[in-house]
């Protein structure tokens, strides 16, 4: 690969985290006007189309599904789509942005571990503490730079909710390590996506999905496009083609630019703070991350 090649699959690596780090911000303007149902359904259905369309154009056509890859696209699209969206989105509502980003930061640390012991990786040393270590930063982040408080007071509903974000992507992970030696990644990404907006369907109608759109605004509208098409869609298709072109060990090291983008958003467009806490706390999460996955 060129200079100029590179420069191109770097450039739209560090693009795709930007895009990535907006979805807190968009996520919390959407909480705030839409019930987390409705937002997750509208999000996901923007998404489903829009990988369509990608995959069909790419691939000479709309890929059929196998009968036996039915269960293992619905638990992806149950836990990847239904509960992490709910999660998100309902998190959102109870805490902000920023402190919301560095929780789900934590989530490669999870993977890793879990694969260690699902899948019997090498998990040396240098992972163990990488692992430590952005635990440690979550806790700090959660008790605002006290973590001795967390034995006292608990952790909070809304923290509670976006470590359930970190749980379900764990397990669409997991799950999506079956299925792409199955389905190119772009495919199971659309069909998980389309399975998880099937199962938000009744649930969103039920939270008041139609009345959410006829009062949706312009500002609601174009926070689902940017989290449907731009942050879920485009951005996936370029994520995978940094990994075609340098690797998927090289390319995973840009995710822990996503925390980083998110703080800077949510600080310049909703006006959070940035405490002592959350920096230390995120540049504990974002070195372990690092540790624990480096090359």
């Amino acid at each position: 690969m060129n200079r100029e090649s590179s420069s191109l699959i770097y450039t739209l690596l560090v693009g795709t985290m930007a895009l990535w780090g907006g979805t807190w911000v968009a996520g919390r303007v959407l909480a705030g006007h839409m019930g987390p149902l409705s937002a997750s359904f509208l999000r996901f259905l923007a998404a489903s189309v829009f990988l369509a369309l990608f995959v069909s154009r790419t691939q000479g056509g709309f890929p059929r599904l196998e009968r036996k890859l039915l269960p293992q696209m619905a638990f992806l699209g149950a836990t990847g789509v239904f509960m992490y969206s709910y999660f998100f989105f309902t998190g959102l509502q109870h805490i902000n942005a920023s402190r919301a980003a560095l929780i789900v930061a934590c989530i490669p640390v999870c993977i890793s571990a879990l694969s260690a012991i699902l899948y019997r990786e090498k998990f040396g040393a240098i992972r163990i503490f990488g692992t430590l270590l952005s635990l440690c930063g979550v806790a700090v982040v959660l008790s605002n730079g006290h973590p001795t408080t967390l034995l006292e007071r608990g952790i909070s509903s809304g923290d509670l909710l976006i470590l359930g974000c970190v749980a379900a992507w764990t397990g669409y992970s997991l799950g999506g390590r079956t299925a792409m030696k199955h389905l190119s990644p772009p495919v199971a990404v659309m069909w998980s996506c389309i399975f998880g907006s099937a199962f938000l369907l009744i649930p969103a109608l039920n939270e008041g999905l139609l009345t959410d759109i006829r009062a949706a605004s312009l500002i609601d509208w174009s926070c689902i496009f940017f989290l449907g098409v731009l942050a879920t869609g485009l951005s996936y298709a370029w994520y995978y083609k940094g990994i075609r072109a340098i690797g998927p060990s090289r390319a995973g090291i840009f995710i822990n630019l996503v925390p980083i983008f998110a703080i800077l958003f949510a600080s310049i467009i909703l006006g959070e703070s940035i405490g002592v806490s959350l920096l230390l706390g995120g540049a504990m999460v974002i070195t372990g991350v690092y540790l624990t996955n480096r090359p």
